[in-house]
């Protein structure tokens, strides 16, 4: 009889298990995608945009309370910190940053581990900072630059935990990275590649999201779109995958005017996924484009294309679920591209 228990809570012990983890290649992934709401990434970029984070200026309170703000929601989703950094966040010091006055930081880092290839990290960040307030204490709220992108990274992080809480884990590990001091020259991006918690070698590709909550000059009429950089500028395989899961999922337009090497505006150097890009890491970089309250007081969240951002949020979970998920990791198959002088 006490064997017939025990092989009775064996199997039950073994089938609960089984039950817990699936295959992800039968996930239904559009219903984690669906929970990437409008009201959701309204409700979030209402308070991170606010005056009450004072601009989120680098190393000042506004940008503290920001950070902790993340914190809080990682520990909502049930998401930890890498191990080896403590309460999410990887300080950077204020000798990092070369332009004088700036105060002690701090990346904010959430880690959700994968169950086939732990060790491979996909990074997807933001940069969390601003530009603060003028010298009469107007608040330069940030809210496409660059808190649509990351409460776009909370409402990616939501998905994949919905995924999992179903028992569909990501084969490879995410690190979800919300950066400081983009604003003060990619220095926080910059002490991540330069003091990286996961060796560089083991990260697959950065997804970089700066800007998708408006619609820039110049495409007032363009209906569903995004602009892409450098998603072919290191893996030609990673460009083919960003637009097999755009046509297999959500079919939006996807510009690469600013993907140009000979772009005037240079985008493609100037977010944090430039750091990864120099390390020979393959990267996507999502960007709206320029509107006519970029680094304005009138970057509010009230001017948002709510719909529009969450349907941009829902293509970078759906990239990241398919490099998270597929066989192997992009093929580097292409050299990085350096600035050159004059650019």
């Amino acid at each position: 009889m006490k064997k017939l228990i025990l092989c009775a809570v064996s199997i039950a012990f073994v089938s609960c298990g089984a039950q817990q983890t699936k295959k992800v290649e039968n996930a239904n992934v559009m219903d984690y995608a669906n929970t990437i709401t409008a009201q959701e990434l309204k409700d979030h970029l209402y308070t991170f945009a606010s005056d009450e984070f004072e601009g989120r200026d680098t190393g000042e309170p506004g940008q503290k309370l920001a950070a902790e703000y993340l914190v809080n929601e990682y520990k909502k989703l049930n998401i930890p910190s890498p191990a080896g950094v403590a309460n999410y966040f990887q300080p950077v010091p204020s000798s990092a940053f070369r332009r004088g006055n700036v105060k002690d930081s701090e990346n904010v880092l959430a880690f959700i581990e994968g169950s086939e290839k732990p060790e491979e990290i996909l990074v997807i960040s933001s940069h969390y900072d601003h530009v603060g307030m003028d010298k009469d204490g107007n608040v330069y709220n940030g809210a496409d630059d660059d808190g649509s992108g990351t409460v776009a990274i909370l409402e990616i992080a939501e998905a994949f935990m919905q995924a999992k809480a179903d028992g569909y884990h990501p084969k490879r590990s995410i690190l979800l990275l919300n950066v400081t001091g983009e604003e003060k020259g990619l220095i926080g991006s910059k002490w991540y590649t330069d003091n990286p918690v996961f060796p560089l070698a083991n990260t697959v590709a950065n997804l970089n999201i700066d800007m998708i909550g408006r619609i820039g000059h110049g495409k007032e009429d363009a209906g569903d779109y995004v602009y892409l950089i450098g998603s072919d500028k290191l893996s030609t395989e990673l460009h083919e995958l960003s637009e097999e899961a755009n046509r297999k999922y959500i079919n939006m337009e996807l510009d690469y005017t600013y993907n140009d090497e000979n772009d005037p505006n240079r985008f493609y150097y100037r977010s944090d996924h430039y750091n990864f890009a120099k390390n020979n890491i393959p990267i996507i970089f999502y960007f709206n484009g320029v509107h006519d309250d970029y680094h304005k007081i009138t970057d509010t969240p009230d001017k948002i294309e709510y719909d529009l951002l969450a349907k941009r949020a829902q293509l970078v979970f759906l990239t990241a679920w398919e490099i998270a998920n597929r066989e192997g990791r992009p093929v580097v198959d292409k050299t990085p591209e350096a600035p050159q002088a004059g650019r």
